[in-house]
């Protein structure tokens, strides 16, 4: 039965919530916002149609407070919830509550939430559905059932979170001395991570590569995907650059894996956007290795090829609509790249930069497209992802692309906080990228902290310096002196220029 939106509560922050916005403003449908104690400035806040403090910094006391967010919902009287990524965004109890409160969730049912989040009964269902899985085990309690394992299927082994994912619980085994403290490791951080402690073993592919395929599924049992994203350029198993599309795949081997997509989709009665994840061999082997259940942080790079919004396909989905498209209307275009932008140093072990944007100019042009969740005079917070965009980059052709989101990254200005650009810059000037040769250990293999072209002066020193003459300048405009305000900005497009 369809149902009508007009109001839609998104349970997020930052550059998610911006995104989810900005289709609900082309849909008419109205929004709020929620937030807490130091995001009350965050542009979210800013944009939605009402907004609600939720608590305290700390995500635990505010964004992941469900039953705030229930509280906020009712009073502002919401049809829906949209949950973006993260936070609440895979947590089956917060689903089936806010369908009690007769809201509508958008996203999947809970029940298949539940089954693809246990990863154990996840590949049971593959099975079942004839997807194939990596050689594993179900969850298990003893470092003797982990030897049982190896001693059929050899090292290297992985030890995974059962309840989890984003590269949490997850340790590489490849020898008896490692094994006790990667076990006891992986099963402490996935109690702290996921609140669950269990754990299980899969065969580790050691060179392999990461394909994605997004799905769509209505209610009324149509599913479809649109095509694959190449995901393997990662940093500790958590994806740093994606595209489409994947310069590994043949058109035969493309279209089988969409069809197990679509299987792994059926074998759970999914509904609303998912991706399907697999891990692929150097033989081009491909195996599932999980099914995201919310909407990809990637999921632009999918929306510049096929042109389809997947926020509003979502909205519409959730609402009680079909389809409006099958398998073979889907068009592909071009190529599309991106590069998540995040206040981190590459130098430094990719520590967190924390602090404040005092100079932020985003770059532009054909082709480029940057979905920020924070502007100039904004801070980067230790409490949350230091993520502070995703640029977006589409050309008729893979080069295109690549030589479009160097031009951009380039142009890219953030002084206050460090930022990973210029490992971004690293990867796609590295002629093995370029040849489309790599596999997730890229980095472990070419990145050191000298590979990077790093400003001569401290970036921070330089930021502190631009903020001054922000000031200055902004107090000289106000005085009407327009000599005054042409002298500071070529100061501060100088001090950029030789940063």
């Amino acid at each position: 039965m369809k149902k009508n939106i007009s109001k839609i509560l998104i349970a997020n922050r930052g550059e998610i919530a911006v995104r989810i916005m900005r289709t609900c403003r082309e849909l008419g449908i109205k929004t709020v916002a929620v937030y807490s104690v130091v995001d009350a400035t965050s542009p979210h806040v800013q944009m939605a149609d009402e907004a609600f403090l939720l608590g305290p910094a700390p995500s635990r006391e505010s964004y992941l407070r469900w039953e705030r967010v229930l509280e906020v919902a009712k009073i502002s009287g919401a049809d829906a919830i949209h949950p973006g990524y993260g936070f609440l965004s895979e947590n089956p109890d917060f689903a089936e509550r806010v369908s009690e409160s007769g809201m509508i969730f958008i996203g999947p049912r809970a029940e298949s939430m539940r089954a693809m989040g246990d990863k154990t009964e996840a590949r049971r269902l593959m099975q079942k559905a004839n997807v194939p899985v990596v050689p594993g085990t179900p969850p298990i309690q003893s470092i003797g059932e982990v030897k049982s394992f190896i001693e059929i299927n050899h090292y290297p082994v992985l030890i995974k979170a059962a309840a989890g994912g984003g590269g949490k619980g997850m340790r590489v085994v490849r020898s008896d001395k490692e094994l006790a403290p990667a076990f006891a490791a992986a099963q402490s951080e996935a109690a702290s991570s996921f609140g669950d402690g269990r754990v299980y073993v899969e065969k580790y592919l050691d060179s392999p590569r990461h394909v994605e395929f997004q799905i769509l599924a209505d209610k009324l049992g149509s599913v479809v995907h649109l095509g694959e994203r190449e995901c393997t350029i990662q940093r500790r198993h958590q994806k740093i650059i994606e595209e489409s599309p994947s310069v590994f795949l043949d058109e035969a081997l493309r279209k089988k894996m969409g069809k197990m997509a679509i299987d792994a989709a059926r074998a759970c009665v999914y509904e609303n956007a998912g991706t399907v994840e697999f891990l692929m061999d150097s033989q081009k082997s491909f195996y599932f290795l999980e099914m995201n259940t919310r909407l990809q942080v990637e999921h632009p790079v999918t929306e510049l090829r096929t042109g389809i919004d997947l926020v509003a396909q979502q909205i519409l989905i959730a609402s009680g609509n079909p389809l409006r498209f099958s398998q073979d209307d889907i068009a592909f275009r071009g190529h599309a790249l991106e590069c998540r932008i995040s206040a981190e140093d590459p130098a430094n072990d990719f520590l967190p930069s924390t602090g404040t944007i005092v100079h932020l100019k985003p770059p532009g042009g054909i082709g480029i497209r940057d979905d920020r969740g924070i502007d100039e005079g904004g801070e980067v917070s230790v409490f949350y992802d230091p993520m502070i965009a995703k640029l977006i980059a589409w050309g008729e052709s893979r080069n295109e692309t690549i030589n479009r989101m160097l031009r951009a990254l380039r142009e890219y200005e953030v002084l206050g906080v460090k930022t990973n650009i210029p490992l971004c810059e690293f990867v796609l000037t590295h002629p093995d990228f370029h040849a489309g040769e790599f596999d997730t250990h890229f980095l472990q293999k070419h990145f050191t902290a000298n590979s990077l072209s790093l400003p001569d002066e401290d970036a921070m020193r330089v930021a502190a310096i631009v903020a001054a003459l922000t000031t200055n300048g902004c107090q000289e405009d106000q005085n009407g002196s327009a000599a005054n305000w042409t002298k500071w900005k070529k100061q501060r497009n100088d001090l950029l220029r030789d940063a």
